[in-house]
């Protein structure tokens, strides 16, 4: 039976968070001398000499209405990777406790945990990218505070089978981390829709990706209520500034239009992926639901040195155990899209 106090840091558990001007005074007024502000303005604009909500409150009451969870169940921070440093802060006391992850993945977990002093255990995927659950559950130890879970996953594309995770969910103590950073061009749910049924569960999401906003840094963790209250008591008090703040509240008005980026990022990556089998040096093309593919070859270095002389970027992952020979390709528009399939065709093998 899952018990959030029981695996919290006991320091963490004991100590006050720290209270800003903003925390004590939440009301209106004509003078304010409480901060040590800049009264006289700001060179960078309107508003932008006073520290912003540190609780982000209208942010958070309009993502909820968006994603169908309460404000009460939302994490706002510097991008996700600000929320996968608090999950190790608040759970895992260095030099004891561990996380699990399950390569290839997301890089960051790895280094987030090297930085907290939290050991990393692994399970590598199958090579279908899809979770060998009775190898997890083996895995557990009693240190095992956190098990991050990337889906659709990165580097590789693919959404991880429900039942695998909800498995998971069912035979582990600690907090199974869902990382949706790329949800928004996949078909299947969000697992924000579970929150009621695991309270073990963070989900977490951006808007660096569908929402084309990885210029102003805010990621999601979305949990129960009690959890998000931890990582609230442990995050720097004005953690998301007040510009980003302005614009995503401003972006989240254009849902319409995002359902359209996504359709058509997703059309495009369906064309890639029929038009990259046809290329000599392809060897495989993975499925994605993502908005990127990875794409195995036969040369990938030289392919990747090759596209670069081009002045086209992408990402060689062929160092990665599973991935060898990989290259990852973002989805990009149809003109780019279609430079790129030019040159890998002119590619010499």
């Amino acid at each position: 039976m899952f018990n959030l106090e029981s695996i919290v840091r006991p320091n963490v558990l004991r100590m006050k968070p720290y209270a800003s001007a903003r925390d004590e005074f939440k009301g209106n007024a004509n003078v304010f001398l409480d901060a040590n502000e800049n009264n006289l303005g700001s060179l960078a604009g309107e508003n932008y000499n006073r520290y912003p909500d540190p609780h982000q409150h209208k942010l958070k009451t309009t993502i909820a209405e968006i994603k169908g969870v309460k404000p009460s169940q939302i994490f706002l921070g510097n991008g996700s990777d600000e929320a996968i440093d608090l999950l190790l802060r608040a759970f895992c006391t260095p030099g004891i406790d561990a996380l699990l992850c399950l390569p290839p993945t997301y890089g960051m977990y790895e280094v987030s945990a090297n930085l907290n002093d939290v050991r990393i255990d692994t399970v590598q995927l199958t090579p279908e990218f899809q979770i060998p659950v009775g190898e997890v559950v083996q895995s557990i130890k009693p240190e095992t505070k956190l098990l991050f879970i990337c889906s659709p996953n990165n580097p590789t594309g693919n959404s991880i089978n429900p039942e695998s995770i909800e498995t998971l969910l069912d035979n582990f103590e600690g907090i199974v981390v869902v990382d949706e950073a790329y949800i928004d061009f996949a078909t299947a749910p969000s697992w924000t829709t579970r929150l009621e049924d695991y309270p073990n569960l963070v989900v977490l999401q951006t808007f660096s990706k569908a929402w084309g906003m990885a210029g102003l840094r805010l990621g999601m963790a979305f949990g129960s209520k009690q959890l998000i209250a931890i990582l609230d008591k442990i995050k720097p008090p004005y953690n998301v500034n007040e510009a980003t703040q302005e614009l995503v509240l401003q972006a989240l008005d254009k849902t319409e239009v995002l359902k359209d980026m996504v359709e058509e990022i997703v059309q495009e990556r369906e064309l890639l992926m029929s038009a990259l089998p046809q290329l000599k040096v392809v060897e495989s093309v993975y499925p994605s639901d993502a908005n990127f593919i990875l794409v195995k070859v036969t040369d990938a270095t030289g392919l990747y040195n090759y596209l670069l002389d081009k002045g086209i970027v992408v990402r060689n992952r062929s160092s990665l155990k599973g991935c060898e020979g990989c290259l990852r390709i973002s989805v990009g528009t149809l003109e780019e899209n279609q430079e790129l399939l030019k040159a890998i065709a002119e590619f010499k093998i």
